[in-house]
């Protein structure tokens, strides 16, 4: 039934109305004119953007084939059909990007705007920066327009203003920087001239789409309006970078101002007024323009404006660049601001609050909750909010009166328009009353108390109240003193109320093996709290929360105290690797590795080696860490002289540390005494391999690498050259196993490792192993060369030549100073040197082919010559002949050139040809002189082309 039926219906007898039915998607494939009818109703339902998500998720549905298989979406009359109808839509829309962007996703607007691109006949696979807006028919040119625009706008509103890891050039800004050297009018697709391609299955029309007039008018003043806001805010964004984008930003801006002047009110300009004035101060601040009063005032305004924007939009914001851009100007309210945006956000949404902005509330000032206020109501007002979104409001205003200690910030909240609208009476009496009782109560929490345990109960607030304090709470002696309250009140398991409270499986039964309900809810509850804040890098608090539990289970259960002392210890490693990551290099104290010694030592003599009876749980990754832990900083002596033989036999962890410390101990020395190396890589093979004395994985595969989150990165720092090792025997396997990877590594280390033995070894875990290891290396060092011709391999053998070739690239930068020096040959040698060959031959580039082939210890003429006869080539082709200094390849190629009728290209190769320093009569070191010069230049562009 449409909705036109729908509503015709009339109500029984007696009976009340019945609601109009929602009009489904497919209605509208079966009624062309359905859709107009709909879009013009004061309240459309389904919205304009919900039918643009429908048509656009119909049309994409992934299809069937006769063997089940999924295959993409079908290109016939229906889908085609729906894509056409979500276009309209956005032409009835105007193509408004700012309704656009309210409405849909970035992937379903990514989406539309493709299919925008599609039907306006843009040509496919070509760069938009290459294209000649100019010479394009209006239509083709708009659609390009307003989808780099949209590009443009999302980097923009997505993300503060931040320092790019790599900058480089811009394309969408040259796109727009083209537009606004066209002064003409530009149309773009509207209901109509969709409506004829529909007709037309050649999207021709009789040539009526394309014509200068066709679709809907936008003037040159218009568009250039609307174009120069969009530029400026991409170069504010990039002026972290570069700081003369800020002028270019300011330039942008003001002429923006000038033409919304001479525009007035426009149907085709939408930008944000205030933005703008914000923005231009914000420049004139960054350019110098202002004095440094009103620079700081301007900033404090842009940034307030551009944060409370972002959160009506429920856009998430970036805590450390704002907090960084703070900094750099001395402005903590940017940090707060910021804070208060992201709770707001998250409050709408119904999820917990920061502890961050909690400790704001601490010691708020008036100005801070007056902001609060302001980002709540404009929260609102954005559009018109669901009864879930102000019911999340309502309880965000509740925890805001009930977090603020200063009775008069109470009730500056408490009065405030918005509390009054979304609060019924009687709710806002009995808070602002238990506001008042809790005003007059002493904070026991705050009295200097002696003990963990002398802490007296309070039943001052409601349990709910309690509970979501008790979630917040990170400071020990007020968590048992909540569940002392709570625990008076009701009788449960008060460690269940918050489902992100987790400990090790190891430790559960024991814990609940507790019989005293509030005891068994303490030592979970503080477990679970400091391993969260070990896991947010927050060791100060995690000290706190383990040594009050070790205070709590000393009394009464020697497993539970030892358990405590291993998740100390833990805790104490991880701290110091995080030290050690950000550049710290104070060796571990002889306290902790006598510690990390005697975890190790635990198990020698057997389970029953403390007094208290049973097992105790050891969680494994304590014994990984302890072991990487003594790798990391070297006790290569303990490892393998010092630790008693019967650790090694019973321990593998221990067997495998004291196997790579030996190895690396023994590298430098000569390739006979390595030993060690040998045993290591059976016990590496051993590892990788399946066996039926072992168990089943729940998948019906075997072996002993089981299924497991990544732990690679769970030290923050490695040694170079345990890793080195550790990728070296892996890639190794890996090479046997699967596909080569004779990387540099085994050669650079002179490891002579003999195949594994007939055993099944689990090819896809070397795989992941493999690429996890590298890439854990390289973020410890980029610059490693080994480890990036490593990286390289890995992406050669998986058929991604792009990324291959990038890594390849980057081994020669970082060795040649960005190859102003030679590459040395034992990086590019002949197999790497073939793989990178391989690389543009099969991206088509072969002219590239050609000039690498020089590279080898041997010209390759037979490849150079194949390459070079290829006609499909995706390089520059005659712009790389500079780069050949062998002058038999330059010599076919003015034959093949002279053969195609190429007499321009051939020219091109003839005048290289007669390069004096060419002349094959030079002396050897002009030659060798000219070969290194051109090396040098063919490779800084090839760098150039793929980083």
């Amino acid at each position: 039934m449409s909705a036109e039926a729908a509503e015709r219906v009339s109500a029984a007898p007696g009976g009340r109305p019945s609601s109009p039915v929602q009009t489904s998607w497919f209605e509208f494939l079966l009624d062309g004119s359905l859709l107009e009818t709909h879009l013009h109703k004061a309240s459309p339902d389904p919205t304009a953007a919900q039918l643009i998500v429908q048509f656009l998720e119909q049309a994409s549905k992934p299809s069937l084939n006769e063997q089940n298989q999924v295959q993409p979406p079908v290109d016939n009359r229906r889908n085609r059909t729906l894509k056409l109808l979500a276009l309209k839509i956005a032409a009835h829309m105007r193509w408004d990007l700012d309704l656009l962007e309210k409405g849909l996703s970035i992937p379903v607007l990514n989406m539309l705007l493709n299919e925008l691109l599609c039907v306006s006949k843009v040509p496919p696979g070509v760069k938009h920066v290459d294209l000649d807006l100019s010479t394009l028919p209006p239509t083709t040119a708009m659609a390009v327009l307003i989808y780099n625009r949209w590009a443009i706008r999302t980097i923009v509103l997505s993300s503060f203003p931040e320092k790019q890891t790599k900058p480089g050039p811009h394309q969408m800004n040259i796109v727009l920087e083209g537009a606004l050297r066209l002064h003409k009018d530009f149309y773009v697709h509207n209901v109509r001239t969709l409506d004829l391609l529909g007709a037309d299955a050649a999207g021709t029309a009789n040539g009526e789409t394309e014509a200068s007039t066709a679709g809907l008018r936008i003037s040159a003043h218009e568009l250039h309006c609307q174009v120069r806001y969009d530029l400026g805010g991409i170069y504010f964004q990039q002026g972290c970078t570069d700081q003369g984008a800020y002028g270019k930003a300011m330039e942008h801006f003001r002429l923006t101002r000038d033409l919304l002047q001479k525009l007035g009110s426009s149907l085709h300009v939408h930008l944000d007024e205030k933005r703008l004035a914000g923005y231009w101060n914000a420049c004139r601040a960054l350019t110098g323009t202002l004095g440094p009063a009103d620079a700081t005032t301007n900033f404090l305004t842009f940034t307030r404006h551009v944060l409370i924007d972002a959160t009506t939009a429920k856009q998430l914001l970036t805590v450390s660049v704002a907090c960084c851009a703070s900094r750099e100007r001395g402005l903590d309210d940017v940090c707060q601001q910021l804070c208060v945006c992201n709770a707001v956000r998250d409050a709408l949404q119904g999820e917990g609050l920061s502890v961050r902005f909690h400790q704001l509330l601490l010691k708020p000032s008036k100005r801070l909750v007056d902001f609060i206020l302001e980002v709540c109501t404009r929260s609102l007002e954005k559009d018109r909010p669901s009864e879930t979104s102000r019911q999340n409001m309502a309880n965000f205003m509740k925890t805001l009166c009930e977090s603020l200690e200063e009775l008069p910030l109470v009730f500056v909240v408490s009065s405030h328009k918005l509390f009054m609208e979304l609060l019924r009476e009687e709710e806002r009496k009995v808070l602002v009353e238990q506001m008042r009782k809790r005003s007059a109560t002493i904070n026991l929490s705050a009295k200097p108390l002696p003990s963990f345990y002398d802490i007296p109960a309070s039943a001052s607030v409601s349990i709910g109240q309690l509970e979501q304090q008790l979630i917040l709470s990170l400071e020990p002696r007020r968590v048992r003193q909540i569940l002392i309250e709570v625990h008076g009140m009701a009788q449960r398991h008060f460690w269940r109320i918050n489902s992100k409270w987790e400990v090790p499986p190891d430790y559960i039964n024991v814990i609940l093996g507790i019989k005293d309900p509030l005891t068994k809810d303490l030592v979970y509850i503080l477990m679970a709290k400091g391993l969260h804040c070990i896991t947010i890098k927050d060791f100060g608090h995690a000290r706190q929360l383990f040594s009050a539990c070790l205070e709590l289970v000393t009394e009464f259960s020697p497993r539970l105290r030892q358990v405590m002392l291993n998740e100390m210890l833990l805790l104490e490693v991880r701290a110091h690797e995080t030290l050690a990551a950000d550049g710290c290099r104070d060796r571990p104290s002889s306290d902790l590795v006598s510690r990390v010694r005697g975890y190790l030592e635990m198990r020698i003599h057997g389970e029953s080696w403390y007094k208290g009876g049973g097992d105790l749980p050891l969680r494994q990754v304590v014994g990984e860490e302890c072991v990487a832990f003594m790798l990391n900083w070297r006790e290569n002596d303990y490892l393998t002289l010092q630790v008693p033989p019967p650790l090694v036999q019973s321990n593998p962890y221990i067997k495998l540390g004291q196997l790579l410390a030996s190895t690396c101990k023994e590298l430098p020395g000569p390739k006979e005494s390595r030993r060690t190396a040998k045993e290591l890589w059976e016990v590496v093979v051993q590892i990788c391999s399946m066996s039926t004395q072992h168990k089943r994985n729940n998948d019906g595969r075997m072996g002993l690498i089981k299924h497991r989150e990544s732990s690679m990165g769970i030290m923050q720092r490695s040694e170079p050259l345990v890793l080195t090792a550790l990728i070296s025997l892996f890639v190794k396997l890996h090479s046997i196993v699967r596909v080569s990877l004779d990387s540099l590594l085994c050669v650079s280390l002179s490891l002579t490792l003999s195949p594994p033995r007939l055993l099944a070894v689990d090819v896809e875990a070397v795989a992941v192993t493999v690429k996890e290891l590298v890439s854990y290396a390289l973020t410890l060092n980029p610059n490693n060369q080994s480890w990036l011709i490593t990286q390289a391999d890995i992406y050669f053998g998986t058929d991604q030549y792009s990324a291959a070739l990038h890594f390849y690239l980057q081994a020669g930068v970082v060795c040649s100073d960005f190859f102003t020096r030679p590459v040395p040959p034992e990086v590019y040698n002949d197999q790497v040197l073939k793989r990178m060959i391989k690389c543009c031959s099969m991206m088509n580039c072969h002219t590239q082919v050609a000039v690498l082939c020089q590279f080898l210890r041997e010209t390759d003429y037979m490849t150079a010559f194949k390459a070079l006869q290829e006609q499909n080539g995706h390089d520059a082709m005659d712009s790389f002949y500079d780069y050949i200094w062998d002058v038999t390849i330059l010599e076919y190629l003015t034959h093949i050139h002279h053969k195609r009728g190429e007499s321009e290209k051939r020219q091109i190769a003839i005048k290289a040809i007669g390069q004096a320093e060419l002349n094959t009569s030079n002396p050897e070191e002009v030659l060798q002189l000219a070969a290194q010069k051109r090396k040098k230049r063919f490779l800084q562009a090839m760098a150039k082309l793929y980083f």
